[in-house]
C-alpha cells in the first residue's frame, strides 16, 4: 500500500478494490501472472481475441465479482501488440493515454469517418491521467494512444493512414477498446499496457519477437505491480 504521513503516523492510502487484468490469450495471461502473486488482489484472465469477445469476457468477470461482493477497482487490458516505428521499438512497453477504436466507423468517398462523427457512440476511452503517469514511470514505459483494430495492419499504406488519423498512436492491438467498453459500462477505471512484439506495417512474421515481448510484459508488470496495489482513483 502507498503510505501517507498524517499527524506523525503512517496511514495506508485507501485501496478501492481488486485489479482485473484481461489479456487475449493464455500465453499473455501467464506472462502477466508470473509477476503478480495471487495474494496481491490482482486477477489475470485470458478474455479472448478481438474487441467483442474481450468485452463480453470482461463484463462477465466484473459482474460475477460484483455479485460476490468482491468488486474490482481497476481493469487493465494487457498483452503484446504492434508498435509504430520508430517511437515504439520492438521490446518496449507502452501505456495508453487513450484507448481508441481505430476502425469503428464508415468508409466514405472522402475517407474514413469515425462513429462518433456519425452522431453516435464513442471511439476513445481515457485512462486516469495520474495512474498512466505513475505506471509509465515505474515501468519505464512510453505513453501514447493505443489503437484497437479488428484487422491487424499488414501494409505500409494502412500504417500510414492510421498514423495520419491518430498522430499520437504508439501501438495497435485487438482488445483494449472492448475491455474499456465493459469497464466503463460498470463505472470501473481502465488502463491498457502493451509490450511491442513487431512493427506496425508490412506483415513480416520473421520480424516478430514474441518471446522477447512476453518477457518485457512480465518484467514491466513486476515493476508496476506496487503502483496498481496502491493507486487510489480519488487521487487522479
Amino acid at each position: 500500500m502507498e503510505l501517507q504521513a498524517q499527524e506523525g503516523h503512517l496511514i495506508a492510502a485507501a485501496w478501492l478494490g481488486r485489479v482485473l487484468v484481461a489479456t487475449a490469450v493464455p500465453v499473455e495471461r501467464d506472462a502477466v501472472a508470473r509477476a503478480c502473486p495471487g495474494d496481491l488482489g490482482i486477477e489475470v484472465i485470458a478474455a479472448g481475441v478481438g474487441p467483442a469477445l474481450a468485452a463480453a469476457s470482461t463484463a462477465s468477470a466484473l459482474t460475477a465479482a460484483a455479485l460476490r461482493g468482491e468488486p474490482y477497482g481497476l481493469v487493465v487490458s494487457a498483452g503484446i501488440g504492434g508498435g509504430f516505428q520508430p517511437e515504439a521499438p520492438v521490446g518496449s512497453l507502452v501505456v495508453a493515454d487513450g484507448i481508441v477504436a481505430a476502425d469503428l466507423g464508415a468508409e466514405t468517398e472522402d475517407g474514413f469517418v469515425p462513429v462518433n462523427e456519425l452522431g453516435f457512440g464513442t471511439v476513445r476511452h481515457q485512462p486516469p491521467v495520474d495512474l498512466v503517469r505513475r505506471v509509465a514511470g515505474a515501468a519505464g514505459a512510453r505513453t501514447g494512444a493505443v489503437l484497437t483494430v479488428s484487422t491487424v495492419t499488414g501494409t505500409a499504406a494502412r500504417a500510414a493512414a492510421l498514423r495520419e488519423r491518430h498522430p499520437t498512436a504508439l501501438a495497435e492491438a485487438m482488445e483494449g477498446f472492448g475491455v474499456a467498453e465493459a469497464a466503463t459500462a460498470q463505472g470501473v477505471p481502465v488502463l491498457e499496457i502493451r509490450a511491442i512484439s513487431n512493427p506496425v506495417g508490412p506483415r513480416d512474421r520473421a520480424a516478430w519477437r514474441i518471446p522477447e515481448a512476453l518477457t518485457a510484459l512480465t518484467e514491466g508488470f513486476g515493476k508496476l505491480t506496487p503502483v496498481l496495489e496502491s493507486w487510489n482513483r480519488h487521487d487522479s
